[in-house]
């Protein structure tokens, strides 16, 4: 761990000669003021009957130190007085400015308290010694507020928590001229209308959870900010690993994230931080930098507070500056773009997984459709401008043909599964699964572009199985063009991905594809379980671009992220996806015949914008969009680190 736990932690305990405190005292929040370090922090007591309900509420404490390690003259400082806050006040964070104390905490107007009731506040003192005017600030639910303690380009500028209580959460900024907007429902109810557009991207994938720590501070790199990150948070099978982390912003732009430190500065290890009123928590809410020594004021187990240090000039050598965030697609508003059709016996549990090709002006989604029985057959989708559908066949458009696409016994699946189509002239090529219930085999077959366009489904040449004898076999792409005179596949034989070179594509005399070349999973990432290839890849002066997805051990989804490989050497990867771009979020996503999965077959270029398609949870088919310069440089810059000097 970065941060060295002071050897006098806890440093503020529950009092119990306090009423108001003898339960739990954590949370801690520090300014400094004419040499004197004040704490503000959350306090609770017994449990109380209150307004017919027994809680135990929590209100804001104060306390003082002169050396910031040993703290007394302990006392009540923010209590419930407002109906927005009846039910209690959590977690302070106090900046100075313009000679006045601005504390922001949590207010619970309902209890149990949901997203409905908790809310930002802010208490407003000149002397903290008295509050002199509190109000609420933001009417949706929104933790963790903190105000910067300068104006930025002549404005006021806030960071706080949206949607903690509805997650996931997000880390948002927002700035106003007049420091009365701040609790300005108008401003905040317009914010929020957009409020996305105003978000910081933290999290490395969509288990995860952020939620801000301390106040920033300035630095001559830009401002520090400490912030807690949750690890597994929304996973229902893993155990919750908070952490205190860092990143810096940038200091006229706060909205752009600089640098960041990817690994912990601290996770749960004391025993005050492992045992308490919530169990291995530790979670920052204060922070100073005196003389190069970063002091970061935690609360541990949700009982108490804690001091761990470090060396600003040693952390600050920490900030990798290439890749500090993440970078996700733009799901489209109107998802899921195909469901199942409860009338079309062949297509009525599932549609997913769909190859994309633009002809003529107009894209064709050659999808994946399977019924009850799980057998599975192409559909076909038309659009005119790739976001919303025109035309929707009512059958299939590719025959089963082979007995390696018949079920082998009734009620054991099959059929043609995951297509991708590629482009060669006036050809279209599509890699598919062919599945007999028994065994899945890698199928190539070809239709003249003319002959697809006037739907001559009978014109599909004869499948041929391309996949290594009794082999597993699937997600098999090939490239849009020769390299280095030879036609490239892409397939997946688990768990890797593997590549193989061929002279022609008759694969005459039953010839398959071989394995020349492996592209393997990363252990402890994302796509640490197993990889395969989604649409073939993209061309670019930088490399080839692939998507591919990837399971992981934390909690087995299904993701999506992307390669950039060298243009004539497809084994060599130049760069890949830290993180993924894509993740099951949204109910049907996460909901439907096999939970938890975005998987795409496909994609469309329009310029530096891609649309990728994709299948939700097996059952619905989706869109995104991102953009394909963007992509390249995370790819690149993900592989390569640079550290703040």
């Amino acid at each position: 761990m970065t941060l060295t736990r002071h050897p006098q932690n806890p440093i503020l305990l529950p009092n119990p000669n306090n009423v108001w405190e003898k339960f739990a005292a954590f949370n801690g929040s520090i300014i400094k003021s004419n040499n004197e370090y004040v704490m503000l922090y959350r306090a609770m007591g017994d449990e109380q009957l209150y307004k017919n309900r027994k809680l135990r509420m929590s209100i804001i404490g104060k306390a003082k130190s002169i050396d910031g390690i040993h703290f007394s003259d302990r006392v009540p400082f923010i209590s419930p007085v407002k109906e927005w806050e009846k039910y209690g006040c959590e977690d302070p964070r106090v900046t100075k400015i313009d000679n006045t104390y601005f504390i922001f905490y949590t207010a619970l107007a309902n209890y149990p308290p949901n997203h409905l009731g908790v809310r930002s506040a802010v208490a407003l003192s000149s002397d903290l010694k008295t509050i002199d005017e509190r109000h609420l600030v933001t009417p949706f639910n929104a933790k963790a507020m903190t105000l910067f303690p300068e104006k930025i380009n002549g404005l006021y500028t806030v960071l706080l928590t949206v949607n903690p209580d509805k997650p996931p959460s997000f880390i948002a900024y927002a700035q106003f001229e007049k420091i009365e907007t701040l609790w300005n429902m108008s401003f905040w109810n317009k914010w929020y209308e957009n409020w996305q557009e105003n978000c910081m991207n933290l999290r490395r994938v969509n288990s995860d959870q952020v939620e801000i720590g301390a106040q920033p501070i300035k630095t001559d790199d830009g401002w520090l900010l400490i912030y807690s990150y949750i690890k597994h948070y929304l996973s229902s099978s893993l155990k919750k690993e908070f952490r205190i982390e860092a990143l810096l912003l940038d200091e006229k732009e706060p909205c752009h994230i600089i640098g960041r430190v990817e690994k912990p500065l601290l996770i749960p290890g004391a025993s005050y931080e492992l045992h308490g009123q919530t169990a291995d928590i530790v979670f920052p809410e204060g922070a100073l930098i005196e003389d190069d020594i970063l002091k970061v004021y935690y609360g541990g187990a949700d009982s108490c507070c804690a001091l761990a240090t470090t060396p600003w000039s040693d952390l600050r050598k920490k900030f990798e500056l290439n890749a500090p965030t993440t970078l996700k697609g733009t799901k489209f508003i109107n998802n899921p773009l195909l469901e199942p059709i409860s009338t079309h016996e062949w297509e009525n549990t599932g549609v997913c997984n769909a190859a994309a090709i633009k002809l003529e002006g107009k894209t064709f989604l050659i999808y994946r459709a399977f019924n009850a029985k799980n057998v599975s057959n192409l559909g076909l989708a038309i659009s005119h401008d790739g976001l919303f559908i025109d035309e929707r066949l009512p059958e299939p458009i590719f025959p089963l043909q082979t007995q390696y696409e018949k079920p082998v016994r009734d009620g054991a699946g099959g059929g043609a599964e995951d297509p991708r189509i590629t482009q060669i002239g006036e050809t279209l090529y599509m890699c598919y699964t062919a599945y007999d219930g028994n065994l899945a085999r890698l199928a190539f077959t070809s239709i003249q572009i003319n002959e697809f366009l006037a739907r001559r489904w009978d014109k599909w040449t004869l499948p041929k199985i391309i996949s290594p004898p009794n082999v597993m076999d699937k997600d098999g792409a090939l490239f849009p063009e020769k390299i280095n005179g030879k036609y490239v596949f892409f397939h997946r034989i688990e768990p890797n991905v593997v590549i193989d070179y061929v002279d022609d594509l008759d694969f005459k005399d039953n010839a398959y594809l071989k394995s020349k070349g492996t592209i393997y999973p990363r252990s402890g990432t994302w796509d640490a379980v197993k990889i395969g290839i989604n649409g073939p890849p993209i061309k670019t002066e930088r490399g080839w671009v692939v998507f591919y997805h990837g399971i992981s051990k934390i909690d087995y989804h299904y993701r999506i992220g992307a390669l950039l490989l060298d243009l004539e050497d497809v084994t060599k990867i130049i760069g890949r996806t830290s993180y993924p771009i894509l993740e099951p979020e949204t109910v049907f996503e996460k909901e439907g015949v096999v939970s938890n999965v975005v998987f795409s077959n496909g994609h469309i270029i329009n310029g530096d914008e891609v649309t990728i398609y994709y299948g939700g949870a097996d059952k619905v088919i989706c869109g995104a969009t991102i953009s394909l310069k963007k992509l390249i440089d995370y790819c690149v810059k993900s592989d390569n680190k640079v550290y703040l000097q």
